[in-house]
């Protein structure tokens, strides 16, 4: 006879939701995080203070938005697809992290009250996809390009930082850093490659004791006795180990008849590494910058042959130093013909605040710089490194693709009464899935003004009526005067291609996590017990 009992096909301890349940899932995982993170968006966003756990306990204030998600712990799949998004987001253009995940949130905020009124996944699906190129078509249109005109395209930049700048820590000195971030990019001559970009925290003074510097600053001292400058420098960047003494350093044992074996020990030791610095110095340069320590013996003979030792460089500073300088980082010096020198003008020592630092000026990628970031404590530096960051990134992302857009939820107000405007015409369920998509894209600008403490749902409603009047102006959410303004005059600019991005991302997150209709959790590993363990 054949049973009715289903078949079981998961192992023990295994888990599954299907249908309903597992879509309603995802959706309260999106949304839960959609609303944790919503609060940081805008100039007027609130911060969220992240503590870890352990013994160190270490404690993060910050509102950037990739930083917060990043940080939390999640257990819900759909939630932790948002995260990646974001990630991704601030990897490829550096900004709009938060954006992009209010904006996932809000569209399956939208498909939950599509789903439980008997539209279909798939025809939420098609009806975004449309809404979507509409959108993405209005923001294309209304887009600003002012490359050819360098004092313009300048000041877009600088209002593109600034506007970047608003919501983060370093919004009290905008002109400094904005600044700052633009003179840094500009200096790449086109290049998206930051890495000639060198981001300094030094613990002191205030923030607005920052400063751009051209050429490299290395965080390190020069060893004893050695001159202060050289000029014209050859630089060999290594990693190797310049210890002599091998056996007090690994705490071996060595038995022997006599005193006189250890010492003849010692003295091979000793002529290996002399031997080792000879070659170093057939090599032909004048600076020497290694990765591990130097210790006292190849330090002297640096000394007494005018080479200058740089010990214990941090290894990302090191392959940074390298890139500059034109060097390559070596380790084994048997064939000094084939190690590349690194070259620059002139290497001195300066004082950054209370600390020492040697400065590099005149190097092979005359793009590079630093930036020297000072403050109070180590939370203002980070959170001031964060948002120099993210503001270099979006600058160096409009250099390569130059339109711009105005800012303030101006956009989003456009796109939405466009994509509003075609969901009449198609009508149906699709329509209506479109309108949930206008819908969402005007969120944007309502969690703004909310988080500046204005009455969001006027504000977008104030926005919604000029635009559909036309009444010129690109207007957007003025949390300065607290209502609607014209985002031209106000000087709010962004990033076309940061804010397409931040569409396109926030669909495809959305419509992966709809599409789903089943979930499948594996069964914990079991633990095995321990035989020493009694009872």
């Amino acid at each position: 006879m054949t049973s009715l009992q289903p078949a079981q096909i998961l192992a023990d301890g295994a888990s599954e939701e299907k249908g309903e349940q597992a879509r309603m899932s995802n959706y309260v995982g999106a949304i839960a995080l959609c609303d944790l993170i919503k609060t940081t968006l805008g100039p007027k966003g609130m911060d969220k203070i992240l503590q870890s756990t352990g013994r160190d306990a270490e404690v993060t204030v910050t509102n950037d938005g990739a930083t917060i998600l990043k940080s939390i712990m999640l257990d819900n799949p759909a939630a932790k697809l948002l995260v990646e998004i974001s990630k991704v987001q601030d990897d490829e253009v550096g900004d709009g992290t938060t954006s992009v995940c209010v904006l996932a949130g809000e569209l399956l905020r939208e498909a939950e009250k599509a789903t439980e009124s008997g539209i279909h996944p798939q025809v939420v699906i098609k009806g975004w996809r449309q809404a979507s190129a509409i959108a993405l078509s209005s923001l294309a249109s209304f887009a600003i390009d002012h490359k050819s005109s360098p004092e313009q395209y300048r000041a877009d930049l600088l209002q593109i930082a600034k506007t970047t700048l608003s919501s983060k820590i370093l919004n009290a000195d905008l002109d400094k850093f904005a600044n700052l971030a633009v003179d840094s990019v500009l200096r790449l001559k086109g290049s998206t490659d930051l890495s000639a970009i060198h981001i300094i925290k030094k613990r002191g003074g205030s923030l607005r004791d920052s400063f751009l510097d051209s050429g490299f600053i290395l965080e390190k001292k020069f060893g004893i006795g050695q001159p202060k400058t050289i000029s014209n420098a050859k630089v060999l960047i290594a990693n190797t180990a310049m210890d002599n003494d091998k056996i007090k350093i690994f705490g071996s044992r060595v038995k022997s008849e006599s005193s006189e074996v250890v010492a003849n020990i010692e003295k091979a030791e000793r002529d290996k590494m002399i031997a080792k610095c000879n070659k170093i110095k057939a090599t032909g340069c004048n600076v020497f910058i290694n990765r591990q320590l130097i210790y006292n013996l190849p330090e002297n003979f640096f000394t007494d042959n005018n080479i200058i030792s740089i010990e214990h460089s941090d290894f990302d500073g090191m392959e940074r130093l390298a890139l500059v300088l034109g060097a390559e980082i070596t380790s084994t010096f048997d064939h000094p013909e084939l190690i590349q020198l690194g070259a620059c003008d002139k290497i001195e020592e300066i004082f950054l605040g209370e600390d020492k630092a040697i400065k590099f000026s005149g190097v092979q990628l005359g793009e590079a710089c630093t930036i020297v970031l000072r403050g109070p404590t180590k939370h203002l530096l980070d959170e001031a490194e964060r948002a120099m960051h993210d503001a270099i990134s979006v600058i160096s992302q409009t250099v390569g693709e130059s339109k711009i857009i105005y800012g303030g939820g101006c956009a989003e107000n456009k796109m939405a009464a466009q994509v509003e405007k075609r969901s009449r015409e198609v009508g149906g369920k699709e329509g209506s899935v479109m309108e949930g998509f206008g819908r969402a894209l005007r969120k944007i600008p309502m969690y703004i003004a909310a988080n500046g403490g204005l009455d969001g749902e006027e504000i977008v409603g104030e926005m919604r009526r000029r635009e559909e009047k036309k009444e010129e102006g690109w207007w957007g959410v003025d949390v300065v005067s607290g209502g609607v303004g014209d985002m031209k005059e106000r000087g709010v600019v962004e990033s076309w291609k940061v804010k397409r991005k931040v569409v396109e991302s926030a669909v495809e997150a959305a419509e992966m996590i709809i599409r789903v209709d089943e979930i499948v959790r594996s069964a914990p590993r079991p633990r095995e017990r321990d035989p020493r363990m009694r009872g």
